[in-house]
């Protein structure tokens, strides 16, 4: 079932312990971030309020008691917009109570899927597809998903994957 923003939107408040992000693109193209990236592209530091929104979401869930986390895969070298996230998203969604943890495909080969998906409460399966230039597509709550093959997904990203912080350290 396509959901629209505000579908998701409730899907994304709306869960009752657990929401966890497998992100697999190497670039996300928003036109809502588009002067942002052109800000970091010159060296500029964030805007006052960069991300606020996100970050309110994330500490409104954190303190009723839910996670929320992602495993964001990379490849080496990494794209522009992975570069942006680090320097720009990442550390503040951390802050904001976010677990973020980085999978590098660079060199090995796991069985993961190559798009992005959300798994709330482990039952609801919501698939974000992108065309090729990082464009959404749609988003899709899948009906009578394979379980099992997601929870496997996720199980292994996190398995392989390392918190962002170790990661940073290790990369920079």
């Amino acid at each position: 079932m396509l959901l629209d923003g505000d579908q998701f939107g409730r899907r994304l408040t709306g869960y009752e312990r657990t929401a966890w992000r497998f992100e697999t693109q190497p670039t996300y193209t928003m036109s809502r971030e588009q002067e942002n990236l052109a800000r970091w592209r010159a060296g500029e530091p964030p805007p006052q309020g960069y991300n606020s929104a996100w970050h309110d979401r994330v500490r409104e869930l954190v303190s009723a008691g839910k996670s929320i986390g992602r495993v964001r895969t990379v490849r080496y070298p990494l794209t522009e917009y992975q570069r942006y996230q680090c320097d720009w998203s990442i550390p503040g969604n951390i802050a904001a109570g976010e677990d973020i943890r980085i999978l590098d495909l660079t060199n090995i080969e796991l069985d993961l899927p190559a798009h992005d998906f959300w798994l709330f409460d482990d039952q609801l399966i919501v698939d974000l597809n992108f065309n090729p230039d990082g464009t959404l597509l749609n988003v899709d709550q899948r009906e009578n998903p394979d379980l099992l093959m997601y929870r496997k997904w996720r199980d292994a990203a996190l398995a392989h994957a390392v918190p962002y912080s170790e990661w940073n350290a290790r990369t920079r």
